[in-house]
């Protein structure tokens, strides 16, 4: 980004630069804008990542301990799920509560909803002392996760989609992107210091707590980040003047059903194999594997390394090919990726971590450029609500289930349901992106 390290002046609103006005008292840069944008990404990638490892490490142990491992770690992927089924309900609220009460209420409401619902769990008494209430209260936070990340929405995608040169809308879309490879190299990180650090029967009783401890500081943190950037006068203007306004999600659905869906279905092959190379792996190999979740722990996290590189290669990329092409390419090659699926988890370390960082690669490529993709789509009045269901419809479709279909399948079928399930999304993307090229050319 050429023009981090100045401040640009007064810019019109017309201006695509103006994206580097989002404060009343001062100029901001480009960088400090992405600045924003990834600490904003990572505090709830952190957070739902967090959650992710310990439904491999601890709630088998603490809540289901009733049930054999194959079925605990089942049940806790489908409360896992939750928070995918929840978003879109938190992103109607989330609207609702901005066009009443402004933007910086509803960030405001939904950042420290998701920070506090984290570190409640951090206090979450084990399936010993208080029953299946534990596992009840484990679900109303996990559904108080999903509605506060939906209503967390903040427009960007939309906003970089329209403002910036088109030349650079690949560069600038990955942005936001890094906030997963950093949100969850920080949760795995973490997990594997006190995994290492502790005896078994000290991480299960209070050592796994710490991650979600951690959680609420990077919320306190991301929340004054963002409002930053996106209470500020002239970013509200900007929003304005781009009619990136909140709208009825009755209206969206009625009038832009057919937009939403092929955005959230363009992105499905990325958001499938998202939760496939770093929840997934760990529940797989921690059952059916000798190899030390340590040592697992310390791929993804070289993974995650990877997948950024990945993420800032897809913005240079997408600049030369085209968002949508570089999608539809990825996605071939993710489908390729998923038929040496079942031959490298079947072969021991050496597989599994050649799973992962491939996975990771593939990741960074394919999941940069997956955000806003087709929101020109929309019609301006309902481009911001928009954006905001196809994204939480993608990860619903994509990814929310994943972890509990790969491996429940894969128990009874063998790991070729793994394959079966990445070539679906494979499926689902490349007729998006195809159907999407089909409109465009139509209404040309």
């Amino acid at each position: 980004m050429s023009s981090g390290s100045v401040a640009f002046p007064v810019p019109r609103i017309e201006d695509a630069n103006s994206l580097s006005r989002a404060h009343t008292d001062e100029d901001l840069t480009p960088n400090e804008i992405a600045v924003g944008v990834i600490i904003g990404r990572s505090s709830e990638y952190f957070d739902f990542f967090v959650f992710g490892i310990a439904c491999v490490l601890v709630f088998p142990f603490t809540l289901f301990p009733f049930m054999s491992r194959l079925d605990a770690t089942l049940m806790a992927f489908a409360v896992f799920a939750l928070a995918f089924v929840a978003r879109p309900v938190g992103t109607a609220i989330g609207m609702a509560v901005q066009r009443r009460w402004g933007r910086g209420t509803k960030l405001t409401l939904a950042m420290l909803a998701l920070g506090v619902c984290t570190v409640g769990m951090a206090f979450l008494p084990n399936y010993e002392s208080i029953g299946s209430t534990a596992i009840v209260v484990l679900i109303v936070l996990r559904i108080g996760q999903g509605l506060a990340l939906g209503g967390s929405w903040d427009g960007l995608p939309s906003l970089l989609a329209m403002a910036v040169p088109k030349e650079r809308r690949g560069w600038y879309a990955m942005i936001g992107q890094l906030g997963a490879p950093l949100g969850f190299i920080t949760a795995a990180a973490l997990f594997a210091y006190l995994y290492s650090s502790l005896p078994v029967s000290e991480f299960l009783d209070w050592g796994w707590r710490y991650p979600f401890f951690v959680a609420f500081a990077i919320n306190v943190v991301a929340l004054f980040a963002r409002l930053r950037l996106v209470v500020g006068q002239s970013y509200a203007e900007l929003l304005q003047a781009r009619e990136l306004e909140p709208a009825s999600v009755t209206e969206v659905m009625s009038g832009q059903g057919r937009n939403v869906l092929l955005g959230a279905f363009a992105a499905l092959a990325s958001l499938a194999l998202f939760h496939l190379v770093t929840v997934f792996p760990l529940s797989w190999i921690s059952m059916y594997s000798e190899q030390s979740m340590v040592d697992v722990l310390n791929v993804q996290i070289l993974g995650g390394v990877l997948a950024a590189v990945a993420i800032v290669v897809s913005g240079w990329l997408a600049d030369r090919v085209g968002r949508r092409n570089l999608l539809g390419s990825m996605a071939v090659l993710i489908g390729l990726f998923s038929l040496a699926a079942p031959w490298l988890l079947g072969g021991g370390p050496t597989g599994n971590n050649l799973f992962i960082l491939m996975g990771f690669i593939l990741l960074g490529l394919s999941y940069g450029q997956s955000s806003g993709t087709v929101t020109n789509n929309f019609s301006s009045e309902f481009r911001y609500t928009g954006a905001a269901l196809s994204t939480d419809l993608a990860w619903l479709f994509g990814a929310a289930f994943a972890p509990l279909v790969a491996l429940g399948l894969s128990a009874k079928f063998g790991l070729m349901a793994v394959s079966l399930y990445l070539l679906s999304g494979v499926v689902c993307t490349l007729i998006a992106l195809r159907i999407n090229r089909l409109l465009e050319q139509r209404e040309a």
